[in-house]
């Protein structure tokens, strides 16, 4: 699949807070689905904005750095409205953002309390972390800096749907300077982004879009294991970072050797979704305990029991 053929659908949230699951909420969401053509320039663009009432107050510090006061959103309506709308925007298409984590969590949220999921795009690309992988010797991987170093206009920081383009239209433009291959898979690799698993028996989309455990008792064989770390068929991935992490690392005896029980694509996968989605992407500040600071490190969780080389 060539990618350049797929939506590209950059996304942002402005909101009342950084903390997701602490009772922060979306004031603005903006998307903007980039089209681009065969020599890798933006060919066409369609903005999606809209403002919501959050329910609680706009602190000073959000309306000084948005401009949103509370008497904008005064008549907005609330998230749960536009919730289906917004998750098929970002079904099935190639999802942006800068800083992803914080904005996928956002959503999470808002989406969980509308009893809908966050779907599983083809392909997730933060472009901070493709800033500071294709340009470590930037002194700043901001957006504004990175579209100055890419001369890409931000017309008004801070708002969703510029924030959202500018970073859309960033991504494209060092994949363009950067010749990413054309093929999906191959862009990722070359992002260190992460898409849909590769075929395999164990992992799969579900109808919602969700990417969910298919049936593991054949994996399993010859495992002592807690039944409670055992994933249930059709439970989402994120649920169950430990099995994850057994995963990449789980071997089996076969006759004077130890095979390795899943295929090298799927453990490159998994190793990936945990680096880019459970670890998240941003390094832990002993010194701080800001959400931009916060970590889960599968690494530091218990293992499952099973048999492996002596």
């Amino acid at each position: 699949m060539k990618w350049k053929t797929l939506r590209v659908v950059a996304f942002d949230t402005e909101t009342t807070g950084l903390s997701p699951f602490d009772g922060d909420r979306i004031i603005e969401f903006g998307a903007v689905v980039l089209s681009v053509g065969a020599d890798g320039r933006v060919v066409d663009a369609e903005a999606h904005d809209w403002l919501f009432n959050p329910g609680i107050p706009i602190p000073p510090k959000v309306v000084q750095l948005t401009g949103i006061s509370d008497d904008h959103v005064a008549d907005a309506p609330e998230f749960e409205t536009k919730a289906s709308e917004i998750r098929g925007l970002l079904k099935s298409g190639i999802c942006v953002a800068h800083n992803y984590a914080f904005d996928r969590g956002m959503l999470v949220a808002e989406l969980d309390r509308c009893g809908l999921s966050f779907p599983d795009p083809f392909a997730e690309i933060d472009t901070l972390a493709l800033s500071q992988l294709k340009f470590p010797e930037a002194s700043s991987h901001k957006l504004g800096d990175l579209c100055k170093h890419l001369d890409v206009e931000l017309r008004q920081a801070h708002r969703a749907t510029d924030d959202a383009e500018a970073c859309g239209r960033a991504f494209i433009e060092i994949a363009r300077r950067g010749d990413a291959p054309d093929e999906l898979l191959g862009m990722l690799d070359w992002a260190d982004a992460l898409g849909h698993p590769p075929e395999n028996d164990w992992i799969r989309l579900d109808a919602q879009g969700r990417i969910v455990f298919a049936e593991l008792r054949r994996a399993l064989e010859g495992v002592r294991m807690d039944t409670e770390l055992v994933p249930g068929v059709g439970e989402p991935i994120e649920l169950h970072p430990v099995f994850l992490h057994w995963m990449t690392m789980a071997r089996s005896r076969q006759g004077e050797r130890w095979e390795w029980r899943f295929a090298e694509s799927l453990r490159r996968w998994v190793d990936r979704y945990l680096r880019v989605r459970s670890s998240g992407t941003h390094k832990q500040n002993s010194k701080s305990f800001g959400p931009g600071d916060w970590t889960i490190d599968s690494n530091a969780l218990p293992l499952p029991l099973s048999p492996g080389p002596a």
